[in-house]
Parts: structure tokens; C-alpha cells; sequence
């Protein structure tokens, strides 16, 4: 309900989104009132002197005064954190895999925080060279790293979230990667929260848990609060143990009319992420099983480690003349370090053929000179190289928000700037590669530097949007937001030394506007139009020659100029709200990037390139439904996507070169995604839950024209990943107000399946290397898949006091 009292504001802060209702409550009170109208356009009650509740979600990073959310052209999912730190989510990307609309996630890291998840097809991921396209926030700061606009899930501190919004489309109040929606977080604080809260979690492969937070306020608006996670396992795949530790810390104070706080996040991680593994490997007479297909934990090579460390302290202040006029600052700096290791088969394999395959005994024992031999056994050890990568980053940023609510319009504008400057180097190191494909460091091999840069973003955005009461169910929504951005860097090889520094800028105004329709019996029809930019970032300048192609995350060659993304979105809709135990709501959308920015593949390597593509399209259908009968609530979610590309040209993908036509789907995107879920609340205390995530096949990255060579010597091949479905089972029982037990089963079915494919050259078909006398141009072709995870069962505890 709209309150009022000289006690608002303190109310308002204990109550995370409590200050937004009463801000807008007024404002459309007032815009109604202005119109002279008796009806109350967000009203589900017959008594016109009674304000409702009101649903309110902000427009912009920052708090600003919020806008009920039937009167925005779009649908806003939000959750929160108490569903998010629930027993069956093991992750952030979990929870939103699980329970938003739209979702999907490739685990080819085998990690539960270091998943691909994408939203409408587009990606949020930790892996560079993935075509990232949605922005995430955490307290108002840009959380995509500055150094290939990656998300490092394991940094963001889930045991402090309050609130997740997921907002759709090319919304440009949100700046730049917000292609295709922007994810929004939001912490608690001590006057949200107060108290002690623990969840211990336990289950399969060693995997343990621990979220610890407290609050504490004096009951005049001084609050702190401090919340920790920690994360261990053993990894259901081989040699994939991994752990983190975060902890994050706020302070501040509210008073009638000003808010301040402070924040500071520290987090260390070390996670295993082993990647694709071949599952059929293609001959010229039939296929055969690959190395998964005998082993589903296999991995290809090891090891592949990733550390990551973060430190981000944030200032924020708020001042309010009244309740419907609001000043929002912040000022961020975050330093972060980046630390990969990772095992393959050497580059250098053809020049180990030549040296050793035509001069073998027939013992096996090489007659080269230049072979790794295993003396013991008198036999020829195959090459590898040990690659590690440092990146290491300074970001700071500063914005402000100025949000009033006049004459029916709820106005915002703001501005924002960040600055990064970020390093990195590979370095290789000559290894051998032994049993169970593990890559061990020569102890006489130098390491040896591959190729380094040192470069700086600076981006600048101004922006206003103000959505109109235009009457008292008609909404209409305008947006404009000027982005400016410059992206310099130098780079450095072992072969040409330092190069000249270079310097990009690139501009670009977006606009936006919608209108959205409210209607009788809780039916809001709405509309949109919308545009948002992405520029390129240093490590794709860095790499975008396709003479001179880098591996990922290694070598940087040169920096020819990339194009920015620019993402144009259409959407329309409805959304239904007939009572209180029935809301459902449907998207229909289309978006089109000109010039995307895709990572191709060089022929017979590892390596690639990053390049510019003319026109790719995101296009479907979001369906949700929530229906509450009795002491059973159903939770339905549908999506169809249609990701093509739209232009013709070549794509380049391993030994492929694929001769690319309008309408040509985008390799691994699932068409048609299916999620349910039922909760029965047997007592008032405990409950049951079933849920199914189901996809539809995927295609596969070189087989998007149905072949698996260019020369047509084979019949075509459907080399798809099959589609899937997933059951997961859990109970929840509150013992008392202060105990909470809870376990469940993920993959209830053990269900086999791979959430995405790519093809490749398979160097150890069955497990085995190739005979040294084969050239890597004449290995098996072997379609490679991320493998789904086992059944797992876990057992958690919930505290609060």
C-alpha cells in the first residue's frame, strides 16, 4: 500500500524497492488526479479512495524514483534473493537458468560458475571470444569485465543479493553490451536484512557450500551489513576440482532525506574448466564412438585452470527533496587479476611428424633427433605446450541520476563515465603430453613470452527517459542515450616486438520508444522499439587479423579497425493479471545486429580471429505463466528462438570454411525451451518440488551448412546436438522459525545429453593419440560437445536468527 508519515524514509530503507512504491504511489496519484480521473489506472480494486500496491522496478542502473512496472512497453522478470540462495540453485547462472523466461546456458567449462548463460541468444559468459551482448550490474556498476566484456560468475557475491531484475531488448538507458537485455543486482543492507542468515550446503562430487550473512541497524537509520560465500568441490568431470571465497561488506546511513553507504567486495577463485570433449569421430566408412561416449566425465586435455581475484569498493549517496524527486550518485574502483593455465597439443604437432613419423623403428621408437623419447619404454612422447595467460585490471567509474515525477511524467536523466586500463600476456612453455592426456612442463623448457597488450577504455554516456501518463491507462515511454568511447592499446609479439600504440573512438546516439495499454480484468497490451551499441573491446582489437590469427585467451597479433554492434529491437506484447493467483504474459520480438562481432577460426589450428559480420538476427517468443490452485503453484516458462544469420559471406570455424546465406541458423541456440515447475505445499511448513528443463537440439559450430568437409566428399551430415530434457525433485521443511532443512536430486533420470557442439580435429580418437605418421590435416573429424552433469543429490541447512 501507499503510505505516508514522518516516518517514510526509514521504512523505506528497511524495505529494499519500499522507497520506489511510495515515490510512485504519490506521483500516479497525483498524474490521475491531474486527468480528472476516478479510476486508478493500476488499481485491482473496486474502492476508488484505496491505493494498491504497485509493482515497481527501476529504468535505469541507479535507484532513481522507479516506474510501476505495468506502465513500461516491456516485461520485467525480477526475483529474489531468498530464491536465489534456495537449496536447488548451486549458482547465480543456475537460478536464472532455472526460473527467468528466456534463458539458456551451455556448461562447457563443467562448472557451475562458469557457465555460458544466454538470454534471447545472447551471451553472458566467462570465456573470451564469446559474443557477449548482455550488461550486468551489481549496486549500479557495470559488472562485465572491461577486457573482452566477460561475466565472472564466481566473483558476484550471491550470499549479499536482495533483488534480480532481467531487463529485455537493446534498452539504451543501460549502455553499452546491451544488445539483448540487461541483468540488474541489487544487495542488501543491514536494514533489509538484519540479523543472521547461514545456508550449508552439501551433495555429489565433493561439493560443499557455506553462505553466511548478518545485519545490524541502531532503529535511526544507521546499518551495516557483511555477507560471505565460500565454495568447494571435486568436480564431477576429471580433474576438475575447484573452489572460491568472497565476502562483501556494506555501511551506511539514512535519514528523512538522504542516504549514503559504502561498499567494498573481495573475492578469490580457482576453478576447473576442461571444455569439449569429442563424442563421435566422423571416418570416411561410418562413425564410431568418441571419447565421451565410453566416459562422460573424460576431458580432452588437462589441465585448464582459471584464477580470478577482485577487489571494488563503491561510494553512493541520495539526496530526495520530496517524494517524487530524487539525486542518485556514485563513484566505484575495482582492481581484478586474471590467471589461466591450460594444457593442449602443440601447435608445433605437423613439425613433430615430419620429424618423427617417417623414422620410426619398428619397436616404435623414433629414429628423429629432435623427438621427446620416454626412455623407460624406448618410445616417441607426444608434443604439447603449457599456456598461461595474466590479465590484470583497473577500472573506475563515476555516475549520477536526477529522477522527478511531474504532471504525469516520470522523468530521469543521468550521466555516467568509466575508465579501465587493463594488461596481458601469454606465455607457452614446451610440454609433453602423457596418460590420460595430462600436459606436463619439459623441466628444461624455458618459458618463453608469446605476445602481450597493454591497452585503456574510456566510455562516456548521457542519457534521458521519461515515460507519460499520457491518459490514465496509456503509458508511452522515450528514451536517448549518447555514447562516446575511446579504446587504445599497444601491443607486443616474441616475433615483431612492440608495435605502435593505436586509438579507436566511436559514437553512437540510441533511442528508444514504446507505449504500453492497460485495459479491464488486469490486461496491459504493449509495444517497443529500441537501440543499443557494443564497441569492440581491447583483446578483439587485438585480434581481428585473419593473416595474423591469435588463440584464445593468448596471442594478439594486430589491431585492424572492428565496426561497433549496433542491436535495433522490435517487441510487443501482453501481460495478464485477471487476480491474485493467476498472472501470465507473452513477448514477441525481433533484433538485428549490424556488423556483430563473431570469433572465427583459423584452418588447422587452435587459433582465430575476431571480425565483423554484415547482419545476424535474434527473433521469437516468451510465454510465461504462474497459477496458484489451492495448495499447488504451477510455474510455466516457453521460449522459441530463431538466431540467423542474415547476410552472405564465410564463416570461418576450425577447418571449415562455411559459405554463410540469409537464414542460415546460429549454431548452438536451442530453438524451443520448456521449463515447469510444481510446487505442492503439503503443510503449512513443508513442501515438494518437481521441475523440467527441456530444450530442442542445438546445432553444431562447423556444421551449420549440414557438412563436415568443404570439398563435398562426404554425404551431407546432421551432426546436431540432440535435444534433452532434465528433472529435478527437492523438499523443503521449515522445523521453526529459525531452522529450514531442504535436499533434493538434480537429473533425477541421469539423463545423457550436451547443452552445445562444435566440430574439430579429434588427435586422440578413442582416447588414443593419432599415429605420429598421420598429419593433423588428416585426423578423425570428431563432433566435440560440452557433456550435461550427472544425477547429484545434495542436503542443505538453513539458519536465521
Amino acid at each position: 500500500m501507499c503510505r505516508d508519515g514522518p516516518s517514510t524514509a526509514l521504512a523505506r530503507g528497511r524495505a529494499i524497492g519500499a522507497r520506489l512504491r511510495t515515490g510512485v504511489c504519490a506521483a500516479i496519484a497525483a498524474s490521475m488526479a491531474a486527468a480528472s480521473s476516478a479510476d486508478d489506472a493500476q488499481s485491482a480494486s473496486s474502492t476508488p479512495t484505496t491505493l494498491p500496491t504497485i509493482n515497481v522496478v527501476g529504468v535505469a542502473p541507479l535507484p532513481g524514483i522507479g516506474v510501476a512496472r505495468d506502465a513500461l512497453p516491456y516485461t520485467v522478470q525480477t526475483g529474489n534473493g531468498g530464491d536465489l540462495r534456495d537449496g536447488e540453485n548451486g549458482s547465480l547462472a543456475e537460478y536464472l537458468l532455472r526460473g527467468l523466461t528466456g534463458t539458456n546456458a551451455s556448461d562447457i567449462q563443467g562448472s557451475p560458475f562458469q557457465r555460458d548463460l544466454a538470454y534471447r541468444g545472447y551471451t553472458a559468459s566467462s570465456l573470451i571470444g564469446s559474443p557477449q551482448g548482455v550488461s550486468v550490474f551489481l549496486d549500479g556498476v557495470r559488472f562485465n569485465a572491461p577486457f573482452g566484456d566477460i561475466v565472472n560468475w564466481d566473483l558476484v557475491p550471491e550470499a549479499a543479493i536482495a533483488k534480480v531484475m532481467l531487463v529485455p531488448g537493446s534498452n539504451p538507458i543501460y549502455g553499452l553490451n546491451t544488445l539483448g537485455g540487461a541483468l540488474v543486482l541489487t544487495t542488501q543492507s543491514g536494514l533489509s536484512a538484519p540479523g543472521f542468515n547461514a545456508g550449508i550446503r552439501a551433495g555429489s562430487f565433493g561439493r560443499r557450500r557455506a553462505d553466511l550473512a548478518y545485519g545490524v541497524n541502531d532503529g535511526n537509520g544507521l546499518h551495516a551489513f557483511v555477507a560471505g560465500t565460500y565454495f568447494d568441490e571435486d568436480g564431477w568431470r576429471d580433474h576438475s576440482a575447484g573452489h572460491l571465497g568472497n565476502i562483501f561488506a556494506k555501511v551506511g546511513r539514512v535519514t528523512a532525506r538522504d542516504e549514503i553507504e559504502a561498499t567494498l567486495l573481495h573475492g578469490t577463485s580457482m576453478l576447473a574448466g576442461n571444455g569439449l570433449v569429442p563424442d563421435i569421430d566422423y571416418t570416411d566408412v561410418a562413425p564410431r564412438p568418441g571419447l565421451a561416449q565410453g566416459d562422460r566425465a573424460a576431458v580432452y586435455t588437462w589441465p585448464d585452470q582459471t584464477r580470478n581475484s577482485i577487489w571494488q569498493g563503491t561510494l553512493r549517496g541520495r539526496h530526495e527533496w520530496s517524494g517524487d524527486a530524487a539525486l542518485d550518485a556514485l563513484a566505484f574502483v575495482r582492481y581484478a587479476k586474471r590467471r589461466t593455465v591450460s594444457g593442449d597439443t602443440s601447435q608445433a604437432y605437423e613439425d613433430y611428424v615430419d620429424a618423427c613419423g617417417a623414422g620410426f623403428n619398428t619397436d616404435g621408437s623414433p629414429i628423429g633427433a629432435g623427438c621427446p623419447v620416454d626412455r623407460a619404454q624406448g618410445a616417441a612422447i607426444p608434443p604439447g605446450v603449457l599456456n598461461t595467460t595474466q590479465t590484470s585490471e583497473h577500472s573506475w567509474g563515476l555516475a549520477l541520476d536526477y529522477a522527478q515525477a511531474w504532471r504525469g511524467h516520470r522523468v530521469a536523466v543521468g550521466a555516467d563515465y568509466n575508465e579501465s586500463r587493463v594488461g596481458y600476456s601469454q606465455d607457452g612453455q614446451a610440454a609433453t603430453v602423457g596418460d590420460e592426456r595430462g600436459v606436463v612442463a619439459m623441466a628444461a623448457a624455458p618459458i618463453a613470452f608469446v605476445s602481450g597488450v597493454e591497452g585503456t577504455t574510456h566510455a562516456f554516456g548521457i542519457f534521458a527517459t521519461d515515460t507519460w501518463a499520457v491518459l490514465p491507462r496509456t503509458f508511452v515511454t522515450a528514451s536517448l542515450r549518447w555514447n562516446a568511447s575511446r579504446v587504445a592499446s599497444t601491443l607486443a609479439t616474441a616475433e615483431d616486438g612492440t608495435q605502435p600504440r593505436t586509438s579507436f573512438d566511436y559514437r553512437k546516439l540510441n533511442p528508444a520508444l514504446g507505449i504500453a495499454q492497460q485495459l479491464d480484468r488486469g490486461l496491459t497490451l504493449f509495444a517497443n522499439a529500441s537501440q543499443s551499441n557494443r564497441v569492440p573491446t581491447v583483446i578483439e582489437l587485438g585480434c581481428a587479423d585473419p593473416d595474423a590469427p591469435c588463440r584464445l585467451p593468448a596471442g594478439l597479433q594486430s589491431d585492424p579497425m572492428l565496426q561497433q554492434v549496433v542491436a535495433r529491437t522490435l517487441e510487443g506484447g501482453a501481460r495478464w493479471r485477471p487476480g491474485a493467483d493467476t498472472s501470465a504474459s507473452i513477448s514477441l520480438y525481433r533484433t538485428d545486429n549490424r556488423d556483430d562481432i563473431l570469433f572465427l577460426r583459423a584452418a588447422n589450428t587452435q587459433q582465430g580471429y575476431f571480425a565483423n559480420f554484415p547482419k545476424t538476427r535474434h527473433q521469437g517468443i516468451d510465454a510465461a505463466l504462474d497459477q496458484t490452485l489451492g495448495a499447488v503453484a504451477i510455474n510455466l516458462r516457453y521460449s522459441y528462438l530463431d538466431a540467423t544469420y542474415e547476410a552472405d559471406g564465410e564463416l570461418a570455424s576450425g577447418e571449415r570454411t562455411i559459405a554463410v546465406h540469409p537464414g542460415m541458423r546460429i549454431a548452438g541456440l536451442p530453438r524451443n525451451t520448456l521449463k515447469l515447475t510444481t510446487t505442492w505445499q503439503v503443510t503449512p511448513t513443508a513442501s515438494i518440488a518437481m521441475d523440467v528443463v527441456a530444450v530442442s537440439s542445438v546445432g553444431t559450430v562447423g556444421n551449420e551448412d549440414g557438412r563436415i568437409d568443404d570439398a563435398g566428399e562426404t554425404d551431407p551430415v546432421d551432426a546436431r546436438v540432440a535435444g534433452h530434457a532434465v528433472v529435478n525433485v527437492r523438499g523443503t521443511w521449515a522445523i521453526d522459525r529459525h531452522l529450514t532443512v531442504s535436499g533434493g536430486v538434480t537429473n533425477l533420470f541421469d539423463t545423457r545429453y550436451g547443452s552445445f557442439g562444435a566440430l574439430a580435429t579429434d588427435l586422440f580418437p578413442g582416447g588414443q593419440l593419432v599415429a605420429p605418421q598421420v598429419a593433423p590435416g588428416e585426423a578423425p573429424v570428431a563432433r566435440f560437445v560440452a557433456p550435461g552433469a550427472p544425477r547429484a543429490w545434495y542436503l542443505s541447512l538453513g539458519l536465521r536468527y
